[in-house]
């Protein structure tokens, strides 16, 4: 088997397939670990949490702490996370596990054949492409004239910028700016909506603005850029209400898109930069030899969904499954009804299954529970702790279909969640699942308590 793409969802399909007995080569063109551990997930946490640390260690009286982070030392920190950039450990890794891995950029180049910088592999039994996605640029006026960041720059900054301006009120949007607003930056985010996080629910959003603001950055909604300029080292954003805005820096955070170009994909019938249409084995359509999984796939852009879907492709080709079984039912729901995500801002937002108006647009006769969290741990946890939490349950069925928390430290609730969707969990049942006293999952009781339980 061939996989092409190095990174976490790559490195996962490809461990199963050598596992499984089949001779296993892995093709990635930077660095073994992908976006996720040097671009992505590992240092943009790491930028974040000593900033968390330290706000929550002020919520709490009695504790001394100093007036401001160590920048140099959390990017130090920061730094060995991504080993400095260096793949070496994750090769030592890939080889310990019985894969081969092949440096350069791999296309398609015919029926379970790979061209891999002119040199051309073949595979006995299937290609799988783990190429993950890139930022979605958009078409703005002077932009391709000025010097500006993407997550990669964001992430992998060797200082704190004096200041920055964030196009973008996505997940990459609010945690880079509140990551380097509380390393020094002076931060301006640029929203089109009336709140960032769209994709979440309002309450969310709402406590995440508030939180950047008490950073101090300085939030702009309700408008959409029109124009780039530069002049003396600084870079201009002009707006859609005839303002403008202005940094040092300029970080694109406007979403992520597949990234199937160059790869070959047209001679499959795709479109270079959309997504691989797959079925819940990761099959490719309309081409019996080839997977996909991940980013690449367009079904959920989280590395832990990437690679549960990897472990899925790589058993069903060990296998040779043709059709979904056995993975129909795990597969579909952790992709489409039960996809777990933590934005890791303070406060942090934490959600899995649908929200309110996709339940609602799904046609499922539903009841909503909204509450603040104010419970023994929260209290214990934080003088003046602010969150809210909503349940939202399939009244048919009696289970859970979403839920969402937003406050400082939540997201370690959020795996309870996931379990009783996937799990079907009714309220019922959840009633006797009785959570630890005091801890912020009381809250749990409380939902069940204001659902009537």
């Amino acid at each position: 088997m061939i996989v092409i793409g190095g990174g976490p969802v790559g490195e996962n399909a490809a461990a199963r397939t050598a596992a499984g007995g089949l001779r296993t080569a892995v093709v990635e063109a930077e660095r073994l670990g992908g976006e996720c551990s040097y671009w992505a997930c590992m240092p943009s946490k790491a930028l974040l949490r000593p900033g968390h640390a330290l706000a929550a260690a002020r919520r709490v009286p009695g504790v001394p702490v100093g007036e401001r982070l160590d920048a140099a030392q959390v990017l130090k920190r920061r730094n060995a996370f991504t080993s400095d950039w260096d793949d070496t450990g994750q090769v030592e890794w890939a080889e310990g596990a019985g894969l081969t891995v092949v440096r350069g950029r791999g296309r398609l180049a015919g029926e379970r054949r790979v061209d891999v910088d002119g040199r051309v592999l073949t595979a006995a039994k299937a290609v799988v492409v783990c190429t993950g996605s890139v930022p979605r640029v958009p078409s703005l006026p002077g932009l391709s004239d000025v010097p500006y960041w993407t997550s990669r720059e964001a992430t992998s900054a060797q200082e704190a910028p004096s200041s920055l301006v964030v196009l973008g009120g996505g997940v990459v949007g609010v945690e880079m700016a509140q990551a380097w607003a509380r390393l020094g930056s002076d931060v301006t985010l640029v929203v089109s909506g009336e709140r960032p996080l769209p994709r979440f629910e309002a309450f969310a959003g709402d406590l995440v603005a508030d939180g950047l603001r008490e950073d101090g950055v300085r939030l702009v909604t309700g408008v959409k850029a029109t124009g780039v300029s530069t002049s003396d080292g600084t870079v201009s954003l002009r707006l859609s209400d005839d303002t403008s805005v202005s940094g040092a820096h300029l970080l694109i955070a406007t979403g992520r898109q597949p990234a199937t170009f160059d790869l070959g994909v047209e001679q499959f019938g795709f479109t270079a930069g959309e997504a691989l249409d797959v079925d819940d084995t990761g099959r490719v359509s309309g081409v019996d030899w080839l997977y996909a999984a991940g980013d690449v796939t367009g079904r959920a852009l989280l590395t832990h969904q990437g690679k549960y879907a990897a472990r899925a492709v790589g058993t069903a080709i060990v296998t040779g499954a043709t059709d979904p079984e056995p993975w129909t039912a795990p597969v579909a729901t952790a992709d489409h009804t039960a996809v777990p995500q933590v934005v890791f801002t303070d406060p942090e937002v934490a959600s899995v299954g649908w929200s309110e108006a996709e339940a609602r647009e799904a046609g499922l006769d539903i009841r909503v529970v909204d509450l603040d969290i104010a419970v023994a741990g929260s209290s214990l946890h934080a003088d003046g702790y602010r969150g809210k939490a909503r349940m939202i349950v399939d009244e048919r069925k009696r289970t859970l279909v979403g839920v969402t928390f937003c406050g400082p430290d939540v997201a370690e609730l959020l795996h309870a969640a996931t379990i009783a969707i996937v799990g079907g969990v009714t309220v019922d049942r959840l009633w006797h699942a009785v959570p630890a006293y005091p801890t912020i999952s009381e809250v749990w009781l409380r939902l069940l308590e204001a659902y009537g339980l």
